[in-house]
């Protein structure tokens, strides 16, 4: 499934606590990414107005809810997470099988070719093996993400949400040209944070990502524009 007159692979994250914060990116950088994210921070404190409004801009809207619950639960939420208009939204490939199909079913049947793309979210940038572990997890990162991946794919989802490690491991071991999101990106010399599998914009693109995520270096940089100009430069 593809968006008409996709622009770049660039999607920067709205992760700010408030609307008027959320709006002054969008004004300064609207026109130059693929989508602007919205998780949960922003969602949480202003709800689905924003996402209309970013949407009423012009702007396409990746809502990254984390959907992970019980398939009614879930499929009545992504529901709901079309009828806003967003273009692509994430749930939890961990929530099984019968989760994903019944919220791409459900999607489909409602809003056929105008639904929203459904990416599975594998394993968090932020988690290594030894935090799977520690939740009961026994084999090694990849493999998992390649479980899940293959699980999510076979019940109907359109991609995967994974690290730059994975990429070219899902491309390899699944059929057709899945819908890869990549977190986790980082500029050279950037701080890690709290995540663990990182990579750069450049680094993620040429290992397959279709979409690659901008967090904190463009929403807390002093000049957002500036720094959005020099990730669009290095993938130049």
């Amino acid at each position: 499934m593809n968006l008409p007159g996709e622009p770049n692979p660039v999607i920067v994250a709205l992760d700010v606590p408030t609307r008027t914060e959320a709006m002054r990116l969008v004004e300064t950088l609207g026109g130059f990414v693929g989508m602007f994210k919205i998780g949960n921070q922003l969602f949480m404190a202003e709800g689905p107005d924003v996402v209309r409004e970013v949407i009423d801009r012009g702007e396409r809207v990746f809502l990254d809810l984390k959907f992970h619950d019980i398939p009614n639960t879930v499929r009545s939420a992504a529901v709901e997470a079309a009828k806003l208009a967003v273009s692509m939204m994430t749930i939890h490939a961990s929530g099984g099988s019968h989760m994903i199909a019944a919220t791409v079913g459900e999607l489909e049947d409602r809003f056929g070719d105008r639904r929203p793309i459904v990416v599975a979210v594998t394993v968090l940038t932020s988690i290594d093996r030894r935090t799977l572990e520690k939740t009961g997890v026994d084999r090694d990162t990849k493999d998992h993400v390649k479980l899940l991946a293959r699980m999510a794919a076979e019940a109907g989802a359109d991609g995967f949400v994974c690290s730059a490690e994975e990429i070219q491991m899902l491309r390899g071991s699944i059929d057709g040209h899945p819908r890869i999101v990549t977190p986790g990106v980082r500029m050279p010399g950037q701080s890690a944070d709290d995540q663990e599998r990182i990579a750069t914009p450049r680094q993620a693109v040429d290992a397959g990502a279709d979409h690659v995520v901008i967090g904190r270096y463009v929403n807390q940089a002093e000049d957002p524009r500036a720094a959005l100009s020099k990730v669009l430069d290095s993938l130049s």
